[in-house]
């Protein structure tokens, strides 16, 4: 997992540039100068979230867990160091991401993505946790 985690974001972003494409996933309202009208929508204009999932998790996730996997690391931190970056990223793009309409913001205001991007957090940085604590001692 630790080879394959870099090149995942790649795969995440293609996904978000597909969803951009085909009008689905838009943002919240905003008043932004760079917002945009969703026409299968409504004609507010609203964040193009897709465009910060591409961003945030396609290019700069590739961008900082390439070169965070350049050096050694201990089995398991690059692959934590993803689902931490993924469940960050992602959390805090919900912010501006429209609701499901049919589940709309669950307890504590949050969206589901965001409950579920919170365990990934969490896994994520008890796996980098866990790598550098049971990595074996170097010799110096």
């Amino acid at each position: 997992m630790d080879f394959v985690a870099p090149l995942v974001p790649l795969a995440l972003g293609a996904g978000r540039l597909g969803n951009f494409i085909n009008a689905e996933l838009w943002g919240r309202p905003a008043s932004v100068p760079w917002a945009m009208v969703f026409p299968n929508v409504d004609s507010v204009p609203r964040h193009p979230s897709q465009l910060y999932e591409f961003a945030l998790e396609g290019v700069v996730l590739f961008a900082v867990l390439w070169w965070y996997s350049r050096r050694p690391r201990p089995r398991g931190a690059v692959s934590g160091a993803f689902l931490l970056g993924y469940g960050l990223v992602r959390f805090l793009v919900e912010f501006t991401r429209e609701p499901d309409r049919f589940l709309g913001l669950l307890a504590l205001g949050f969206s589901m993505g965001q409950w579920l991007s919170a365990p990934m957090v969490i896994a994520g940085a008890a796996m980098i946790v866990w790598a550098y604590h049971s990595a074996p001692a170097s010799k110096a």
